[in-house]
C-alpha cells in the first residue's frame, strides 16, 4: 500500500553560529601544521634518539660507552658551534615551512560550496557542492583533542570528493556543522548584525587571526591570556568528560545508547574470536604432536596482535550513542580518539539489520547502512561510517529505524519489521507475515533458507528476508535505488525459480534475493520500477528545511 510522505514543519530562519559561512577565505587553527606533521616530528625524535642511544645507556645503567657517539665526534672536531648552527638553521626552516603551510591553507563556505585551498609548491584546490552533501563527520583524534582542535569532514556523493578542513578549533568545528547543514537543507540563514554586541559574538567563536584587541577577555581584572593555561587546561578536561552528543542537540527519547558490557560481549562474540579459538586450537595440536617451530613462530604474533584488535574494536565503539537531530541521524563513538557523524534526511540508501548466529541467544542485532559518501572508501570514516548501530535489541533496531525511515513508524511497519527479523513462512501467531515468500520447490537451492527468503513492499520502501545462520532484513528507500534486476540460469529455469537484485550505492548491504517464484520476480520487477520512479518524484527530502506542513500549503 502506499502512503503520504509525512511533512515537517519548517524551521525558523536562524543566525549562522559562525562568521566562517560569509564566503570569505578564513585559515584553520594555528597549531594544524604540528598536528598535520606529527608523524614527521616523531621520525626526527626517533632518530635523534637512535643517534643517542649510548648516553641514553649511561643515563638509565651507569656504563659509560660512547663508541661511535656521534657527538663525541662533533667535540673532539671542534664543530660544535657549526653543529648548533646546522640545527637552530633545520630548526628555523621546519618553522617556516610549517607557517607558511598554514598561511596557505584556506577554505570557505557560500551558499553553494565548501572550497578549501592548500599547498606551496603544488597547489590544490577542493571543492563540495552543499546540494550533494551526504554527511557531515567531526572527528577528534587524541592529540588534538589536547590542543582543542578537531576534524570537519564534508562527504559528498561522488567519487573521491570528500573535502576535509583539518583542524579547526572545537567549538567552531560544532557551529560550522551546524551551519553547514543549514545551508545544505536549503535553508537561507539570516545575517548577523554589522556590530553584534560582544556577549553575542564570544571571542572562542572568532578565527584566532581576526580577534580584535578590545574583545579580550577579562578574569578577575586580569586579561585572559595571564591565566590562558589554567583556562586551556580546564576547557581540555570539560571536553574529555562531556559527552559526544550534545544534550540539548535531540530530544531524549530519540536517543540510544549501548551499555559497555553489551558492546564488549558483542565484539567477544564474533567471527573473529571463532577464528582465534580454531587457530589456538591448531597451535596446541601442532605442540603436542611435536610438529617444527615453525607453526608457533607463525601463529603466536597473530594470536598476540589479536590483543590490539579487540582493544582497537572496543575502545573506538564506546560511547556509542545514536539520535535524531533537526538536520538528520546523529551517530557519535569513541573513547580516547571521537568521531561524530550527521547523516541528513534522505541520505540513506539501504539498510540491513542482521543478526549473528551467536548473537541470537541474547537477541543482539546489527544494522549497517550504503550511503552515497562512503562509496569511494576514502572517507577518513569508512569503516564506521557504515555501522549506524553496533549492537542492540529489538526495541534499539526499532528506535534506529524509525530515526533512520522517518514516517515508517505505525503498526504495520513494526510488524513488517519484526517479522522480518524473527519471522518466516508464518508468524508465532499463525497469521499470514505479508511477505511473499519462495515456493516449496525452492529447496533444491537453498534447503536451509528458503523458507525465511521473501520480500514485501510498504509505502515507499522495499523489504527484503533471507537467511538462517546469520538473519537479514535488507530495507531500500525507492526513491534512493538506482535499478532493479531480475535473472534466470539453466537450473532455477527448470524449477521455474528466478533471483532478484535491488542496485544502490556501493557498501556493505546487498539488496538481493537468491530463489523466488519466476511470477513472483515479475510482479517485483514491476512494483519496484514504477514504485522508484514515483518515490523519486514525490521525494523532496534533498531540501528537508523546505517542507511544510499541509495546513501551511493550504493558506499559501
Amino acid at each position: 500500500m502506499n502512503e503520504e510522505p509525512v511533512a515537517r514543519a519548517r524551521p525558523p530562519l536562524a543566525a549562522p553560529r559562525t562568521d566562517l559561512t560569509d564566503g570569505e577565505w578564513h585559515r584553520l587553527h594555528p597549531a594544524t601544521p604540528l598536528l598535520r606533521g606529527g608523524i614527521f616530528m616523531v621520525a626526527i625524535i626517533g632518530f635523534i634518539i637512535a643517534n643517542l642511544r649510548e648516553r641514553l645507556i649511561d643515563l638509565f645503567i651507569g656504563e659509560e660507552n660512547y663508541g661511535g657517539d656521534p657527538i663525541d665526534t662533533i667535540y673532539e672536531r671542534g664543530a660544535t658551534g657549526w653543529a648548533l648552527l646546522i640545527i637552530a638553521g633545520v630548526l628555523l626552516v621546519i618553522l617556516v615551512v610549517f607557517y607558511l603551510s598554514w598561511r596557505t591553507h584556506t577554505f570557505r563556505v557560500t551558499g553553494e560550496i565548501v572550497e578549501v585551498r592548500s599547498g606551496l609548491v603544488f597547489r590544490s584546490n577542493r571543492k563540495a557542492r552543499l546540494d550533494r552533501v551526504q554527511g557531515v563527520n567531526l572527528t577528534r583524534p587524541l592529540i588534538p583533542r589536547l590542543f582543542g582542535a578537531a576534524r570537519l569532514e564534508i562527504t559528498v556523493a561522488g567519487q573521491d570528493g570528500n573535502v576535509q578542513l583539518a583542524y579547526l578549533g572545537s567549538k567552531l568545528a560544532d557551529d560550522l556543522r551546524r551551519d553547514i547543514l543549514h545551508l545544505a537543507s536549503g535553508l537561507r540563514q539570516a545575517k548577523q548584525p554589522a556590530a553584534a554586541p560582544v556577549d553575542q559574538a564570544p571571542v572562542d567563536q572568532v578565527p584566532v587571526d581576526q580577534a580584535p584587541v578590545d574583545q579580550v577577555p577579562v578574569v578577575d581584572g586580569v586579561p585572559a591570556a595571564h591565566s590562558a593555561l589554567g583556562g586551556f587546561a580546564s576547557a581540555r578536561f570539560q571536553e574529555f568528560r562531556a559527552p559526544e552528543l550534545d544534550p540539548d542537540a535531540a530530544p531524549p527519547h530519540s536517543v540510544v545508547r549501548i551499555p559497555p558490557r553489551r558492546l564488549i560481549g558483542s565484539v567477544v562474540l564474533s567471527g573473529f574470536t571463532v577464528f582465534l579459538l580454531l587457530a589456538g586450537i591448531g597451535l596446541v595440536i601442532s605442540v603436542v604432536a611435536g610438529s617444527s617451530g615453525w607453526v608457533l613462530v607463525a601463529v603466536l604474533p597473530g594470536l598476540i596482535g589479536s590483543v590490539g584488535y579487540y582493544f582497537s574494536r572496543i575502545t573506538k565503539t564506546l560511547r556509542f550513542s545514536i539520535a535524531g537531530t533537526p538536520d538528520g541521524v546523529r551517530v557519535g563513538y569513541g573513547l580516547l580518539s571521537t568521531s561524530s557523524q550527521t547523516l541528513p534526511p534522505g541520505r540513506i540508501h539501504a539498510i540491513e539489520v542482521s543478526q549473528p548466529i551467536l548473537w541470537r541467544r541474547f537477541g543482539w542485532w546489527q544494522i549497517s547502512i550504503n550511503t552515497a559518501g562512503q562509496a569511494s572508501g576514502r572517507s577518513s570514516t569508512a569503516v564506521t561510517g557504515t555501522t549506524l548501530l553496533p549492537v542492540g535489541t529489538l526495541a534499539d533496531v526499532e528506535k534506529v529505524l524509525q530515526l533512520a525511515l522517518p514516517g515508517f513508524d505505525t503498526d504495520t511497519h513494526r510488524a513488517l519489521i519484526e517479522n522480518g527479523m524473527l519471522g518466516g513462512r508464518k508468524s508465532d501467531a499463525g497469521v499470514a507475515d505479508f511477505y511473499s515468500n519462495a515456493p516449496a520447490r525452492a529447496v533444491w537451492l537453498r534447503p536451509f533458507s528458503w523458507w525465511r527468503t521473501g520480500w514485501a513492499v510498504s509505502g515507499s520502501v522495499a523489504l527484503i528476508r533471507r537467511g538462517v545462520l546469520s538473519r537479514d532484513l535488507i530495507l531500500v528507500p525507492l526513491a534512493r535505488m538506482q535499478g532493479v534486476r531480475i535473472s534466470q540460469g539453466a537450473i532455477r529455469r527448470r524449477l521455474r525459480l528466478a533471483s532478484a537484485a535491488l542496485h544502490t550505492v556501493a557498501g556493505p548491504v546487498t539488496a538481493s534475493l537468491s530463489v523466488i517464484d519466476v511470477d513472483e520476480a515479475l510482479v517485483l520487477f514491476e512494483w519496484m520500477s514504477t514504485g522508484a520512479v514515483r518515490s523519486a518524484l514525490a521525494d523532496t527530502s534533498h531540501h528537508w528545511s523546505r517542507i511544510t506542513p499541509p495546513t501551511q500549503k493550504a493558506t499559501e
